[in-house]
């Protein structure tokens, strides 16, 4: 074959001479393109799986693990929950609202597919600087596309995080996750199995859509944008919602064998991948499959990208009955092919065979890529910087920087475009609580779910980072009393064939796997984004953590907000630490630097297994985790929504003091009823604390120390941290 050909469908000499050797001939173009699609970076994660394959990934609630379209996790009363990562970069980057729009689509079939109701969306977003023109386009585009596709459908986006960073510039990330609800009964696979059964294709007719969208995410952007933008799908909400609701009723089928959505790859990769499970192989009739233009070859149908599509294993003799429904639903539905025994993806037109590839060899046969690593020299030389020498003389206008950041700012431009209480289920919405909480109806414990990752701590420090990311995403769910029980992560980074971006992809997972192991929360399920790059920038290497949990009494849940004047104030856990990547130095002195702060996991677990019992015991008010902003921040946080005002103590009013950022820290409220309780358990376990104040009825936020005094009101400061980025966007 052309050598031209084989480098325009991404391979190198290596993988090419694996597919003569698999098949035992030259492919032809349309075996080519399907092992394109299948052994790119996005489906075959040949360049990360000698690492993810080490991860922490079982536990008492996981009822499945990676290797599946979403991982499940069991609750309580025959209620399972399946929830999963997807990142969209590429397309937001080239097409910002259908790039969106689709990464929300495709979430959401990905859970639709293990057989439950999605019931909750999450988005984890990374741009460049907002006061760039091109980056408000991005954001503006990538908002509207994830609220125009949930809103549409009906699913609630609840939770995320959004950091505007200069890397991100020309690279936006767009990492959407989907939780959904089920009985353990109703659980599916995507599996081919019953050699004689049918292969079902239902939902949209296939069209020229996103062709080589697979390939087109496993490389970086560069050269034309408009070039690129046949490669970015469109989405159809609308039909994706009768898709929902005619899959939920042939799920209750016995004769469903198993079914997946047709993602990245479409028709090449969904097969084969279905068959890989099952130990079978599969014969498609192409010219059954329902196309939107006659003139289309068997090549772009197989690798379309066309939304809004699944495939169903089915019980020969029962497709009347399946085809029935979704036409009932409007949506097409057509037995495209059959199961074989024999183990190879066959693919026909008429009698006439238009192309054959070994099951095994198409779907795990791709070599697997053992890279070189080495620490950038950027790591030592950063960490090498003395923060100590950036102090700010005014602390008051000082603060108010910071919460103008839009790093630190409310996100409501964002999340008031979502529709987070469709469906009525959505106890503790985005803005109140440091996680979300859904109801189940009728059942007495509800689910957190939260989503993000500071990238800036893992481009100072990967495995620190990591750590980090696993820790904070706990402490999120701790504080509105809910149980951690297992991750979906998302990891996003640049071209893994340079040395020093692999050296940071490495150590970030050896952090996350580290925190997990070390807090016992599987790692379930996933997503693996490389290439996120142009000539003039890389990202940061990006872990994003999706983490859900179960509160087992819904009528204890916390929130963030401090509830009566009187109340305590009690600042529990490290006293001290590093406070290198805190958002204080870069807003204020313009630095990314300085050694981040190592955690203790040992006393991570300790510290979050207190909070959390306190919580259940009803001796505690109102729970905060100390993130971005360092502690003053969270106090203002906590008093946002309450009306009220702080008067606390500190021994020193510094930049560090106030806003650094170390570790393993919560700040919560108690009556005075319930302080001894809870110094005297925090004395038990060892778990230093501080009694910082107490809540006020004053409209102020007030910090003494012995050198002086530093107040704000609290109406200017709700101004700007609820404004900030809104007065930026107009």
């Amino acid at each position: 074959m052309d050598k031209e050909i084989i480098e325009r469908h991404g391979f190198t000499e290596e993988e090419y001479r694996k597919i003569v050797e698999i098949l035992g001939r030259e492919p032809n173009l349309l075996e080519l393109g399907i092992f394109s699609t299948q052994w790119s970076e996005h489906c075959s994660y040949k360049s990360s799986k000698p690492y993810l394959k080490g991860l922490h990934t079982s536990g008492k609630y996981v009822l499945q693990g990676p290797g599946e379209n979403a991982g499940v996790v069991e609750l309580k009363n025959g209620y399972i929950l399946a929830f999963k990562v997807e990142s969209h970069n590429h397309p937001s980057a080239i097409e910002p609202f259908h790039g969106a729009a689709t990464g929300v689509g495709g979430i959401v079939r990905d859970i639709l597919s293990m057989g439950v109701r999605p019931i909750a969306l999450m988005d984890s977003l990374r741009f460049g600087e907002l006061y760039d023109p091109h980056v408000k386009h991005l954001f503006e585009g990538v908002v509207s596309g994830i609220s125009f596709y949930g809103n549409c459908i009906g699913v609630p986006c609840v939770a995320g995080d959004v950091y505007f960073e200069s890397p991100y510039k020309e690279n936006c990330l767009v990492n959407a996750c989907c939780v959904g609800i089920g009985k353990k009964e109703d659980l599916k696979r995507g599996i081919a199995k019953g050699p004689g059964n049918l292969l079902l294709l239902v939902g949209s007719k296939t069209g020229r859509e996103g062709i080589h969208g697979a390939t087109f995410a496993s490389d970086t952007l560069e050269g034309s944008r408009e070039e690129k933008r046949p490669s970015v799908q469109i989405g159809d909400p609308f039909l994706e919602k009768l898709l929902i609701e005619a899959i939920l009723e042939v799920n209750q089928f016995k004769e469903l064998i198993g079914m997946q959505d047709l993602g990245a790859g479409g028709l090449s990769t969904t097969p084969g991948e279905m068959a890989a499970r099952g130990d079978v192989g599969v014969e498609i009739q192409i010219e059954k499959i329902p196309v939107k233009s006659e003139k289309m070859t068997p090549y772009e149908i197989m690798l379309s990208e066309t939304q809004e599509r699944f495939l169903l294993c089915i019980k020969r003799g029962s497709e009347d009955k399946f085809i029935k429904v979704f036409r009932k639903w409007g949506l097409e539905a057509e037995v495209i092919g059959r199961v074989i025994e024999e183990k190879v993806f066959r693919i026909k037109k008429g009698e006439e065979v238009l192309a054959e590839i070994p099951v095994d060899g198409l779907v795990n046969g791709a070599p697997i890529r053992n890279l070189p690593i080495k620490e950038p020299d950027y790591i030592e030389k950063l960490k090498s910087i003395d923060i100590s020498e950036y102090t700010a003389s005014d602390i008051e206008s000082a603060f108010k920087k910071l919460l103008a950041s839009p790093n630190i700012a409310s996100k409501r431009w964002v999340y008031q475009q979502y529709d987070h209480t469709v469906r009525g289920d959505t106890v503790v919405v985005p803005g109140k609580a440091d996680a979300a909480v859904l109801r189940i109806k009728g059942e007495s414990f509800a689910i957190a779910v939260t989503m993000g990752g500071n990238a800036r701590y893992c481009y100072l420090d990967p495995y620190e980072g990591g750590k980090i990311a696993v820790a904070e995403a706990a402490r999120n769910l701790i504080s509105v009393g809910a149980e951690p029980m297992a991750i979906t992560d998302g990891l996003n980074f640049g071209n893994p064939e340079n040395p020093e971006v692999y050296w940071t992809f490495v150590k970030v997972v050896e952090g996350l796997n580290q925190a997990a192991k070390s807090l016992n929360i599987p790692i379930i399920s996933g997503n693996v984004s490389f290439y996120n790059e142009t000539p003039e920038l890389r990202i940061y290497p990006t872990p994003i953590v999706g983490m859900v949990g179960m509160i087992e009494d819904v009528t204890k849940i916390t929130s963030m907000s401090v509830k009566s004047p009187g109340d305590f104030l009690i600042l529990i856990g490290k006293e001290s630490g590093d406070a290198g990547g805190s958002e204080y130095l870069k807003v204020l002195h313009g630095v990314v630097g300085g050694k981040i702060d190592t955690i203790d996991l040992g006393f991570e677990k300790i510290l979050q297994n207190t909070i959390l019992n306190l919580i259940r015991e009803g001796l505690v008010r109102s729970v905060h985790d100390v993130s971005e902003g360092g502690v003053l921040t969270a106090l203002f946080e906590k008093l946002l929504w309450a009306d009220k005002g702080a008067v606390i103590e500190m021994q020193e009013i510094t930049e560090y003091s106030l806003f650094g950022e170390w570790q393993s820290r919560f700040l919560i409220s108690c009556s005075p009823a319930q302080r001894i309780q809870i110094v005297e358990r925090l004395k038990e376990v060892g778990i230093p604390f501080r009694e910082l104040g107490i809540v006020t009825a004053d409209k102020e936020l007030v910090v003494n120390s012995p050198l002086g005094s530093v107040s704000w009101k609290l109406e200017e400061l709700k101004d700007i941290y609820l404004n900030s980025i809104e007065k930026m966007m107009s």
